[in-house]
């Protein structure tokens, strides 16, 4: 069948990968270029490492490109030249000029995490988890100037369970958003879709993430906590520290004991159920999580290896 839909693709973490692998697979849709951000220094060792999109990207053919700034005119050139229909843009990792938006012959479209005007910005998934909601989702818009402030093209939403992690919502919506793609370039190909303007009056923005934001305030409630546990996790995990060093929380959930008497964020009994952390109007109990050996252990084992004498005090 002849590719009648060339697109380049953006994309840069573990979140655009589905998307970019669905639409390869579409008989009617040319991948003619894949951007990406330049290869950056991980690990111990400070080694060169592709991005999850880069990898992907050479496994499928497709040829990449990696500006250290995409809002150039050599980029501009780069892009023009390749006569796209579509901008397809997932989680790319850098804004784009009116210029370089202008470029695309139909429309530049950006695949979204949450259920728009809800959530603009960096952080929409932990945001959901952290707020408790029930229900997420996947927008894709008509990219505009201004963050996320496109007109909608489609949507689907996605239940949150209450055990869900942020890693567990993420992967979710990244498979919903490799199919929300693929029927929104054919609805606007074959003009069976009107885009709709979003209400700018509820929007609401989330920041980029600080390592500094996983840090667990003991002064919360149980829920909230444990909220904060499951948003945090995997990046940048949620911590604490205890007896001078920091620890790692994996798994929490509201404790049915009481730790009223003592001051938030103390370790005043430790069983078989778990690790138990007074806190706002009750306690939590620590079900899993990351001492000094670096090693992600269950309460049980981790308190054979490291005996806890209660009451301690967690927190800085």
């Amino acid at each position: 069948m002849k590719k009648n839909c060339h697109i380049i693709f953006m994309g840069t973490p573990d979140f655009s990968v589905a998307a970019l692998e669905n639409l390869a697979r579409q008989e009617n849709i040319s991948i003619d270029l894949a951007v990406t951000q330049p290869d950056r220094p991980k690990g111990r060792g400070k080694k060169l490492m592709p991005s999850p999109v880069k990898k992907a990207a050479t496994n499928l053919g497709i040829d990449c490109y990696q500006p250290e700034r995409l809002n150039t005119p050599e980029a501009v050139e780069r892009l023009s030249s390749l006569n796209p229909d579509f901008f397809v843009v997932a989680a790319y990792g850098q804004i784009l000029s009116q210029e370089i938006l202008d470029i695309p012959r139909i429309c530049p479209i950006n695949i979204h995490a949450s259920l728009l005007p809800k959530y603009r910005g960096a952080s929409p998934i932990q945001a959901a988890i952290l707020n408790r909601d029930t229900q997420s989702g996947v927008t894709t818009m008509l990219m505009a100037k201004a963050m996320d402030a496109g007109d909608i093209l489609m949507t689907e939403s996605a239940d949150i369970s209450p055990e869900d992690t942020a890693q567990d919502l993420h992967d979710r919506l990244s498979v919903i958003g490799s199919t929300l793609i693929v029927k929104t370039i054919n609805a606007l190909l074959d003009k069976s879709i009107e885009p709709i303007p979003q209400d700018h009056d509820k929007a609401t923005y989330v920041k980029l993430l600080k390592k500094s934001d996983g840090r667990i305030n003991w002064e919360q409630s149980a829920g909230q906590i444990c909220a904060h546990i499951r948003a945090m996790t995997p990046w940048p995990g949620a911590f604490t520290r205890m007896e001078g060093q920091t620890i790692k929380i994996f798994r929490a959930s509201p404790s049915d004991l009481s730790g009223t008497t003592h001051p938030f964020g103390t370790i005043f009994q430790c069983d078989d159920r778990g690790i138990h952390v007074a806190c706002a109007g009750g306690a939590v109990t620590i079900l899993e999580l990351m001492g000094a050996s670096g090693k992600r252990l269950k309460t049980d084992d981790y308190l054979r290896g490291h005996p806890l004498t209660p009451p301690i005090q967690l927190g800085d």
